[in-house]
């Protein structure tokens, strides 16, 4: 009679054990992975399942899978065979908190031969188990967009209030402890003398160019912040992006933008989601106005193809004051006589506007004798110049106080680099230290950068513009006056466009111009002069304001 063999007992499932937490705050702490690894350890143990791999989430959300632990894990499930038949979790939370996330990769897993095990949610394989689970999935990913939803609304507050959020504050500042509220420290941005004149040579070379050359592209900029070493906040090359992010980053003028971008999709949000946070202005409002108005106007979409070298004298910059749309060329009896009219009425009919027309040669010649008798007369130059004048003696004391800051910041330095190399020659610090050769290329690196910047930021104040007296009035005047009964029509239009930006037709008989004190204060500047000032910004700006009798633009 042959005897009846017992089966081998089955071989116990090895484990990998994941373990996650939210926020680096929590792991920085270790107030949850090591409990965790525990719990999951005495789990193992009490089962008697080997542990095969640990893998650990140190401030990853589980909201979606771009978490390099995860994918390493889910890599390793589906090699075959796979070298574990068990992820154990705490809770399904920690290994997905959106349902159907969850259910595609639980599946993916299980075609292995691989499941996920809670320890703190057993739930069972058969079909009453698997609708527990995705009900406990749909609480969690739930949960998580109340947390989520919470969370945004404090740290809008916080924004609201100034405080800093966290996350790597942009070029030129820095955070700092501003005020302690219970167990928390509230921070705040506050000007970093280093970076900052970074930031500032930006704006400078945007709008006046190296040594007043004219004002500089985002690329040119960039090649030459690269051909100085000077570098971005992380250490790296500056990109066209770069260089146009800082030049239109609002958060220079003193209002930083929180809560601009949806996290996963990196969209713009509407205008009611962002919250503005007050910062200290790096750059004043007339200068960062500036520069918007010049890249827009060298920008291909800001004026149409036809306008750039258009033989007519307010091709690009005259428009229509009841559609606001461009006023172009028209033609009437063999040409014989020329107009401006509505673009949008010479297509659409007086059903699109109602529009009008103007005699070419009247609105011109009406456009250069109001510039030149009462826009370019000098004492009424001198009255609109004065509010930005009188901030010049303000603004270098300012620079020389940073000029100072900067060269403090140097010797500090460098007084911290001497007693470095005099602990090293007494003994006192170990020379084949490893960390001991970073430091001083650091600390070498920071006293060159703090010198640099006080150099430039000193030559920057000797290149200001020099003070705007009667002679250089006069002078300015009487040039643009030749310049503009001269008989190169493309060199008085560019003239035109750098004095006057916008030229609104109100009625048949009455015209708007529009112009800024800024760009003519920076057409007054160059060289002291016109000849080569008058052609630093041609081009139009659009979707400007109407300006007041004295075609002053009123700044806030």
């Amino acid at each position: 009679m042959a005897k009846r063999r017992t089966p081998p007992p089955p071989t116990a499932p090895s484990a990998a054990l994941y373990l996650r937490v939210s926020t680096g705050r929590q792991a920085d702490s270790d107030l949850s992975i090591p409990d965790q690894g525990r719990q999951l350890r005495a789990y193992c143990q009490a089962k008697a399942w080997p542990v095969a791999e640990e893998f650990v989430e140190p401030g990853n959300t589980a909201t979606d899978d771009r978490r390099p632990a995860f994918q390493q894990m889910i890599d390793a499930a589906m090699a075959k065979p796979p070298p574990f038949h068990v992820i154990l979790v705490h809770s399904f939370s920690r290994f997905f908190r959106d349902q159907f996330q969850f259910e595609f990769y639980a599946r993916k897993l299980a075609k292995n031969g691989v499941r996920i095990v809670s320890i703190t949610q057993e739930v069972g394989d058969d079909p009453m188990g698997v609708m527990v689970r995705q009900m406990m999935n749909l609480f969690d990913e739930y949960q998580s967009r109340e947390n989520a939803k919470h969370t945004l609304r404090a740290m809008k507050e916080n924004a609201r209030q100034g405080f800093w959020n966290g996350s790597l504050p942009p070029l030129g500042y820095r955070v700092v402890a501003a005020e302690q509220r219970g167990e928390r420290i509230k921070k705040k941005l506050e000007i970093d003398p280093i970076g900052a004149e970074t930031v500032r040579l930006i704006y400078r070379l945007a709008l006046h160019g190296i040594d007043g050359s004219g004002p500089m592209g985002v690329k040119s900029i960039a090649t030459y912040l690269n051909d100085q070493h000077l570098t971005t906040r992380g250490g790296g090359r500056w990109s066209n992006g770069t260089v146009h992010y800082t030049l239109t980053r609002t958060t220079y003028i003193g209002a930083h933008v929180f809560n601009s971008r949806h996290y996963a999709t990196q969209e713009f949000k509407d205008e009611s989601e962002r919250v503005i946070m007050a910062v200290p202005p790096l750059v004043d409002r007339d200068t960062f106005d500036a520069v918007q108005r010049a890249m827009s106007q060298r920008n291909p979409l800001a004026m149409a193809p036809r306008f750039v070298n258009s033989p007519i004298l307010l091709g690009g910059i005259c428009f229509c004051g009841l559609c606001g749309n461009a006023m172009t060329l028209r033609t009437g009896k063999s040409s014989a006589y020329r107009y401006y009219t509505c673009c949008t009425k010479a297509r659409q009919g007086s059903t699109g506007c109602k529009g009008m027309s103007v005699r070419m040669d009247l609105l011109d010649a009406a456009v250069i004798d109001h510039l030149e008798n009462r826009l370019l007369n000098p004492e009424r130059l001198a009255t609109m110049m004065d509010n930005i004048i009188d901030r010049r003696s303000e603004w270098i004391e300012k620079r020389h106080r940073h000029v100072a800051d900067l060269r403090k910041r140097a010797t500090e330095v460098e007084q911290r680099l001497q007693r470095l190399y005099a602990s090293i020659e007494e003994g006192i610090i170990d020379a084949t230290d490893p960390s001991l050769k970073p430091r001083i290329a650091q600390l070498r690196a920071l006293r060159d950068k703090a010198a640099g910047d006080a150099e430039r930021a000193a030559k920057a104040i000797e290149n200001i513009m020099p003070a705007l007296t009667p002679e250089l009035l006069n002078r300015f005047s009487q040039a643009t006056r030749e310049l503009f009964r001269a008989d190169n029509g493309a060199y008085r239009r560019d003239l035109i466009r750098a004095v006057a930006q916008k030229v609104e037709m109100v009625s048949p008989h009455e015209a708007r111009i529009c112009g800024s004190k800024v760009e003519l204060l920076r057409t007054l500047a160059v060289n002291n002069g016109v000849e080569s000032a008058a052609l630093v910004v041609p081009g139009f700006v659009r979707e400007w304001r109407a300006l007041q009798d004295s075609n002053l633009r009123p700044f806030a």
